[in-house]
């Protein structure tokens, strides 16, 4: 099946199940090739785009308008644009807000990223929810066999080494009365950022830091990033066993995302890959306690194996959460932006969970 659009400059997809479409370039215009996945938030696409969780994917917006209120860096979850393509059908090529600095096709050209418009969404996102994720290859000329080999063929490989920082870096004020050790899996800026806020200086590890080196920082608490790729990757056993050190420690930890899938591991609990996962800033969980639903903002392609999860995806009935006392773990994020931010609340429990430590 080909699916085609007018264009200027012509760009092809290829999916690894045979389709093709026909778009045209934005941003840089190169070959690429990913695991394909679609997130259906409205806005919120320069945090998407600097989302370190997207690392080695070709992102997917099924709102079709995206770009109109340009780049806004205050805004950005981190340094680098993360994902290897970006997909929208109508990207803004002059935008209009006070704060914006540039536009979408200048950020993704600054940052060597792939851009790709005028094609279907619509008709590529029902193509991954019906037959699940899968990769896919832009390029500038028609797809050949040989290219549908490569994009079946593509994998992604040591995913939170390639982005978990290679120092450690302090956030937040020295005399801050608690201090915060965070494992850095491609860490949401915000997420620092909420922590502070909260009257914490977060010290930021590299994912490679051991527990002792943690525990020499000697933490009131400590926080698990998102990040990409596969939980349960041999790459990531290491940093399995380092969360299993630490939570025999005693003190408190939160996990979001990929660390609460992380935590979970290293209770003993299996992970799996989703069909096409969960992204997007529309995702209800329901607390299993109190039966209270949330809006949240997700991005996981993998989820945990559980029975006894404190919160569950109100559309599927998979694990969002998991509560282990000290510590506990959610697969959404509470530190959205931009938004919805209905469980924000967990950074304060958090910090309820370490002063409680904190006091015995």
């Amino acid at each position: 099946m080909t699916v085609s659009a007018t264009t200027t400059k012509p760009a092809y997809l290829i999916l690894e199940n045979g389709t093709t479409f026909q778009g045209e370039f934005f941003g840089m215009h190169a070959e690429v090739t990913g695991e394909i996945v679609f997130t259906t938030g409205m806005t919120g696409y320069l945090e998407t785009l600097t989302d370190q969780s997207y690392y080695g994917q070709i992102v997917l917006q099924t709102f079709p308008l995206i770009g109109n209120y340009g780049v806004i860096p205050p805004d950005f979850e981190s340094s680098h644009v993360a994902p290897r393509a970006y997909i929208a059908k109508y990207p803004c090529r002059t935008p209009s807000n006070f704060r914006s600095v540039e536009s979408l096709d200048t950020l993704l050209k600054k940052h060597n990223v792939v851009g790709l418009a005028g094609i279907d969404t619509r008709a590529l996102a029902k193509i991954i929810r019906v037959e699940g994720a899968m990769n896919g290859k832009i390029t500038s000329s028609p797809p050949t066999s040989a290219d549908r080999d490569e994009v079946k063929a593509y994998t992604v490989r040591n995913a939170v080494a390639a982005v978990s920082p290679r120092s450690v870096t302090r956030t937040g004020r020295e005399d801050s009365p608690r201090r915060v050790a965070l494992m850095d899996f491609g860490a949401k800026g915000n997420i620092a950022s909420m922590l502070v806020e909260r009257g914490c200086e977060v010290w930021s590890f590299p994912h490679s830091t051991t527990a002792q080196e943690i525990m020499q920082a000697n933490p009131h608490g400590i926080m698990l990033s998102n990040g990409p790729g596969n939980p349960a990757d041999d790459a990531n056993r290491t940093i399995v066993e380092t969360i299993r050190a630490l939570v025999e420690s005693g003190i408190p930890i939160f996990g979001i995302c990929l660390g609460h899938q992380l935590l979970a591991l290293a209770h003993g609990y299996k992970t799996e890959k989703l069909k096409f996962g969960h992204r997007g800033a529309n995702q209800p969980v329901k607390n299993t306690a109190t039966g209270r639903v949330y809006i949240t903002s997700q991005n996981h392609g993998y989820h945990v194996i559980a029975d006894d999860s404190s919160f569950i995806n109100v559309n599927d009935g998979t694990c969002e959460g998991l509560d282990y006392g000290k510590s506990f773990s959610v697969q959404f994020h509470p530190e959205a932006c931009g938004g919805p931010l209905d469980t924000a609340f967990l950074f304060d429990s958090f910090i309820e969970r370490m002063d409680a430590h904190a006091a015995r």
